[in-house]
């Protein structure tokens, strides 16, 4: 899901004299920067990777020492994790990826193996991609198009590779004759079928024919499932446990306590790699740990990262607080919206009065202060995450409870006295005390809720994932934590909202809205010619969709990453919530 160029663009905001005279300085004594005076000048600006590069340096060589949770897969076809997709930057390569630019720029598309961005036809259903020149998989072998396809088939197989996204598989599978992957062995010697859908005429070159239009179809190949998968190395359930490079590094070992080590690719070119700088000679990654874990060894010296997010709650006033550490973080958006969902299954919310009755009534103030505040949660009333291209409303529009406007929507559905409901959320802390804010403030205005906490393991598949269990158990209020696969609201808006993606488990349009003219608006957006026409009709959908009640957004999610103070050349990308892997290099 990513991508990055070697350092050109620096900001370093207010401190572009003292900058300047250290660079000065060093450059007249040493012909170069002194590394670790550059380190301190870059890391005494508060969230400089944000918007720009965290210690800019050109040096290469040093151990990458990162920290993370529990790893899902290290196969690409696999995993479900933003944090592994980072990581995955580093030894897996896609037609297309995301640039290593700091800022917005980190969310536009560049080519890593194409030569160039898709090439739509057909009115976006229709896409070609030609390979650059020179790329090769860490065995020596070029990396052909028919490798391309083979890796995008084995997502097809859904008895052996689950648990990564299935964008591919929507989009190419062939409804009246469902496409079984590559591992399906045919009965009585019949011919083994294949995926038509995606056509290699000949080594350079692929071409997908997709079953509708899809006018972000780039960014499903900028997934790592869309990576290239030699089938000579293919071991199938088995294949993240040795998946074979494509990028500047490979897997030279995983363990189940040490946790992952990476080395340097011979067979990566450099010069094939506009995104990947890949400064550090080696990159350890200790995984399987809790988050105020990964704080204390960031905190202690001995972990230049944390790949699984930012800060946890219970270390961050220590962080934020102490003048020392301070000055290394970044507080960002994660691109996760906290929703709540009213399903029209169950009673009284079928009527679009009783659900914007609710909404009026939620206190997305005291939601953002049950969460921690500022920095880990930021008021909206907009469904539409700030890593997505286009408009969310300010702060200013994620008002306080409008208590009359409750009590008029509870008049106009016929309850004035109010109703009883309710609401399911994860049997999380964080989770619960949203939940909790939100019962009390529906009992203002006579709402009286029962907060019921599921089981987190189950909450998505088979919970709030079933219509049948949400009607059955009269689950009217749906506490939901959301976000996209990529930033582009057709993965965030898409799901929720699709009428005919409605699924019996697994669920994930929570609200269960089947508007054939909001699945309409949904078509017209997927078959936009151009991005801008794309974006209004998502903008149309999103208010359509909190217009009606079905879902209120109440608080994106804010964390706080924290740079070790070896790190250089960090910069925050939006699809990871961290810093990108592409960019990073190490000082000693």
């Amino acid at each position: 899901m990513k991508t990055k160029r070697t350092p050109t663009r620096v900001a370093l905001g207010w401190l572009p004299v003292l900058l300047s005279t250290v660079l000065l300085l060093s450059a007249c004594s040493n012909g170069e920067p002194d590394i670790e005076e550059a380190a301190n000048t870059a890391e005494a600006s508060q969230d400089a990777a944000v918007e720009g590069m965290r210690a800019p340096s050109t040096a290469d060589g040093g151990t990458l020492r990162a920290v993370a949770p529990a790893v899902d897969s290290l196969d690409p076809a696999r995993s479900y994790l933003p944090w592994v997709w980072n990581l995955m930057r580093l030894y897996t390569r896609t037609l297309v990826t995301y640039d290593s630019a700091a800022g917005a720029a980190g969310a536009e598309l560049v080519p890593d193996l194409a030569a160039g961005l898709g090439v739509p036809s057909d009115n976006n259903q229709t896409w070609t991609y030609t390979l650059r020149p020179g790329t090769a998989f860490e065995n020596g072998r070029p990396i052909t198009a028919q490798d391309v396809k083979y890796g995008i088939e084995r997502s097809f197989a859904s008895e052996v590779i689950v648990g990564g996204p299935l964008y591919v598989v929507s989009l190419l599978d062939d409804p009246t004759a469902p496409y079984p992957g590559p591992y399906f062995v045919p009965e009585d010697g019949d011919p083994a079928p294949t995926l038509a859908t995606i056509e290699t005429p000949d080594p350079a070159t692929i071409v997908f024919r997709l079953n509708r239009p899809y006018a972000a179809f780039d960014q499903v190949m900028a997934l790592p499932s869309s990576s290239p998968v030699p089938v000579e190395a293919d071991t199938r359930e088995y294949y993240g446990q040795a998946p074979m490079s494509s990028g500047p590094y490979k897997v030279a070992s995983i363990d189940p306590v040490t946790g992952i080590v990476l080395e340097r690719n011979a067979a990566w070119d450099a010069a094939t790699d506009d995104v990947r700088t890949a400064r550090p000679d080696r990159v350890e990654v200790h995984t399987g740990l809790a988050a105020i874990e990964r704080d204390q060894r960031i905190l202690g010296g001995s972990a230049d990262l944390d790949l699984g997010g930012g800060v946890a709650p219970e270390s961050l006033d220590r962080v934020l607080q102490d003048p020392r550490i301070a000055p290394r973080t970044d507080q960002i958006a994660t691109g996760a919206l906290q929703l709540l969902a009213m399903p029209s299954t169950v009673a009284p919310f079928d009527n679009p009065a009783c659900r914007l009755a609710v909404a009026a009534a939620v206190d997305v103030a005291a939601v953002q202060a049950a969460l921690g505040g500022p920095a880990l949660a930021q008021p909206t009333r907009g469904l539409w995450p700030s890593i997505v291209a286009g408009s969310m409303p300010a702060v200013s529009s994620a008002p306080a409870a409008d208590i009359g406007e409750a009590r008029r929507q509870l008049s106009a559905c016929g309850l004035p006295d109010g109703f009883s409901t309710t609401i399911a959320a994860p049997n999380q802390a964080r989770s619960l005390a949203v939940a909790e804010v939100v019962r009390a403030n529906l009992r203002a205005v006579g709402i009286e809720a029962t907060v019921e906490g599921l089981d987190p393991a189950t909450y998505y598949a088979s919970d709030i994932g079933s219509p049948a269990t949400v009607a059955a158990n009269g689950y009217g209020i749906l506490l939901t934590r959301w976000s996209a696969d990529f930033p582009d609201p057709a993965s965030f808006l898409g799901p929720l909202v699709d009428g005919r993606e409605i699924t019996a488990a697994g669920n994930t349009n929570v609200a269960q809205l089947n508007d054939p003219a909001l699945n309409g608006l949904v078509d017209s957006a997927y078959a936009a010619l151009d991005p801008a026409s794309a974006l209004t009709v998502w903008e149309t959908v999103a208010e359509t969709a909190t217009g009606s009640g079905s879902y209120v957004p109440v608080v994106e999610e804010r964390t706080v990453l924290l740079a070790g103070e070896r790190l250089h050349n960090a910069v925050v990308h939006w699809a990871y919530a961290g810093y990108d892997l592409a960019t990073v290099a190490v000082r000693g």
